[in-house]
């Protein structure tokens, strides 16, 4: 190339007509191969004088609207050199404005030409215009753009029309798209799937069916929007049919059944769906990860994420997204800092949901505060940042600074939304701020016009439960314009296990098994008030009633990541490869506890036995393992940090306060209500939960 860009010198003078220059410039311009070399050209036509003739800029524009020969920015900067752009100009810049996703300027741009130039719509711009059009949404401007087609006589045309046709669909007006559809009097494969893609996506099956049905040929776009179409829809058995009956299968009909499984919960199918597959796209990954991450299998979805990484695969914003949200769910600390080192590293802006994904990861793995790092390091922040953190700190108990964040959102403008205030009422539950709780709830109606929804009620509820406040709690619930969730119930209940409500504690649990008969924990908080006043006859006849019924006692589980493994202890768990020594450093914190004067509660074992044998009962308890591992293996620095299943019972509780302080060191436990973050012998709970 460095050689065709030293043509003679009498080649490209003054002297010479344009003519002959222009005849040698277009051949070399057809050599361009690199935005270097294209902009070399260009310099010759603008030093020799040739640019100024309007094939020449024309022509370089053109190149330049190649996304693949030069930006964006440089191809407009290009654009406004011409003097007079011709049709040619025209629709290459309204063309690579809509491909690069800025369909608004194109309207403009289009807007610009029809006002202050002699060209004239053409079945080339017009299609773009309408594609624009398509994907604002802007379906008044598409309709003023039909109008100007059919003006301009080129309402017939087949590009036109099939631009048409999937404009309508898209902008949900399939009334006008049919129409068009019928007045189409050759029909391509791009036009009939462009109609079935707007039934499909409205919901309208059996018509999309109807079409397909009678399509004269299909092509591999056409099978795949038919099975995506009956997937969203639920109908998998009959996508199913469909896709065996493919002919050709691609990467998108195989995608459209994962999707469709993974709907459906059949988690096993879209596996074997997955593996069989010949090829693989990013959409695939993405359908696995994200797939598993709803259906709450995280430690699957962060194998299928490895698994990318391990067969060359590269993640975009998505993948990021489902698998923090994975390591959000177990807690796995270590897991989700390589991921966010992966961000930072890759240069993924924060500024949209994966910042906010990052703040729930920090905050639901105990991190708060690297949480709220990420939170001032975003420039740009949005309402969802905002709320995230006040929700990160709702979670964590520290109403204040909830609070303090919140009228920081408020003098910034931000109006928030209801989510923002589940966060203040959830951290004021946890700091038992009765009065501050209260405040926010009628706030958010007085203020904002923000009706509560269940969640608000319940966080309300819990708010009562914890301080005791067990009759007002229930008057809420009376009041309720929506009917009480089994949340509610079961916050009641354990206000009523907490402070010893008979009364109210049978209404809570059995209105609790009405809603979910198979609810474990009902009938283990009233075992639990039950058996704290001696009322063992009850606690038999719970006991007999959960045989009779199938219900079960979910075992307490607790996890612990330690060196990229995760860790798992049950009570009385012996199958850890370091049970020696985990039981050999429980009998030290045996000893150590008793000398610092712990005594058991056994106030909450259920069996009607010796005393002894209810302290022997609590004495293994899930999370006093995971301790005893995290004693043995982690520096004393480092954070302890513990994931449980169930919530933290009273005398464990006290163990691991009592714990924090003989061994110097902090425990952060998340249990299934809350975080507990015990320092020096406390609780960040204040012994609220």
């Amino acid at each position: 190339m460095a050689a065709i860009l030293c043509p003679p010198s009498s080649a490209f003078t003054g002297d010479s007509p344009v003519s002959l220059q222009t005849d040698l410039f277009f051949p070399l311009l057809r050599l361009c191969q690199t935005a270097t070399e294209l902009k070399q050209v260009h310099a010759y036509a603008v030093k020799t004088g040739i640019f100024h003739a309007l094939p020449v800029s024309s022509r370089i524009l053109t190149v330049y609207c190649n996304p693949d020969m030069g930006s964006l920015e440089y191809a407009r900067s290009v654009f406004e050199q011409i003097p007079l752009p011709n049709s040619f100009a025209w629709n290459s810049l309204i063309k690579r404005l809509v491909d690069d996703h800025h369909s608004h300027s194109a309207l403009l741009l289009f807007k610009q030409m029809l006002t202050t130039s002699s060209a004239h719509p053409d079945n080339f711009n017009l299609p773009c215009v309408i594609k624009g059009c398509a994907k604002l949404g802007a379906l008044s401007e598409g309709k003023q753009v039909h109008s100007l087609a059919l003006k301009t006589g080129l309402g017939g045309d087949s590009f036109v029309q099939s631009s048409l046709v999937s404009f309508y669909s898209k902008c949900d007006d399939l009334e006008l798209a049919t129409e068009v559809f019928d007045r189409v009097c050759d029909k391509d494969l791009v036009t009939w799937n462009s109609l079935i893609d707007g039934y499909v996506r409205s919901g309208k099956i059996e018509v999309a069916r109807m079409l397909f049905d009678e399509m004269p040929e299909r092509d591999s776009f056409s099978w795949a929007l038919m099975i995506n179409g009956y997937s969203k829809c639920g109908e998998i058995e009959t996508a199913k049919e469909m896709f065996d009956r493919m002919p050709v299968k691609n990467v998108v009909a195989w995608n459209a059944m994962i999707h469709g499984y993974m709907k459906k919960g059949d988690i096993g199918s879209a596996r074997r769906l997955f593996d069989s597959m010949p090829e693989r796209n990013l959409v695939s990954w993405n359908s696995m990860i994200t797939g598993f991450e709803k259906l709450g299998a995280f430690k699957e979805a962060l194998e299928v994420y490895e698994r990318l990484f391990g067969e060359g695969g590269v993640p975009n914003a998505v993948s990021l997204v489902s698998a923090l949200s994975a390591v959000s769910g177990l807690a796995l600390l270590e897991r989700g800092r390589e991921i966010h080192m992966y961000i930072k590293k890759h240069g993924f802006s924060l500024e949209g949901v994966l910042g906010i994904c990052l703040i729930e990861m920090f905050s639901k793995c105990g991190e708060i505060e690297s949480a709220f790092s990420i939170f001032r390091d975003i420039r740009r922040r949005k309402l969802g940042h905002w709320t995230a953190m006040i929700m990160g700190f709702g979670m964590h108990g520290m109403a204040n600074r909830a609070i303090k964040l919140f009228m920081k959102m408020q003098e910034k403008g931000l109006r928030p939304h209801s989510i923002a205030f589940i966060g203040l009422l959830n951290g004021c539950s946890h700091a038992g701020m009765v009065n501050e709780g209260r405040h926010y709830f009628e706030l958010m109606r007085s203020e904002y016009g923000i009706e509560p929804t269940v969640e608000h009620y319940g966080c309300l509820v819990d708010l009562l439960c914890r301080v005791g406040n067990l009759e007002e709690a229930k008057d809420v619930i009376d009041q309720m314009p929506m009917r009480p969730n089994m949340i509610i119930w079961m916050s009641l209940l354990s206000g009523c296990r907490k402070f010893v409500n008979i009364e109210i504690g049978e209404l809570a649990a059995k209105s609790v098994i009405e809603l979910d008969p198979g609810a474990t924990g009902s009938y283990v908080l009233l075992s639990n008030i039950y058996a704290s006043v001696g009322l063992w006859d009850n606690v038999s006849k719970l006991r007999e009633s959960m045989r009779r019924n199938g219900v079960r006692k979910e075992p307490g589980c607790s996890l612990v990541e330690h060196m990229g493994s995760i860790h798992e202890f049950v009570v009385g768990d012996i199958s850890h490869p370091q049970r020696d020594e985990i039981y050999a450093k429980m009998n030290e914190m045996k000893e150590r506890l008793t000398c610092a004067g712990y005594v058991p509660d056994t106030s909450q074992v259920l069996l009607y036995v010796e005393e002894k044998d209810k302290e022997a009962e609590l004495a293994y308890h899930s999370e006093r393992l995971a301790i005893a591992f995290c004693l043995i293996n982690m520096e004393s620095i480092a954070p302890m940090r513990i994931v449980k299943n169930l919530r933290v019972c009273n005398d464990c509780h006290n163990v691991t306060k009592l714990l924090s302080s003989i061994y110097d060191c902090e425990i952060i436990v998340r249990d299934n209500s809350r975080f507990h973050h015990f320092r020096n012998g406390s609780c960040s709970c204040m012994d609220h939960w």
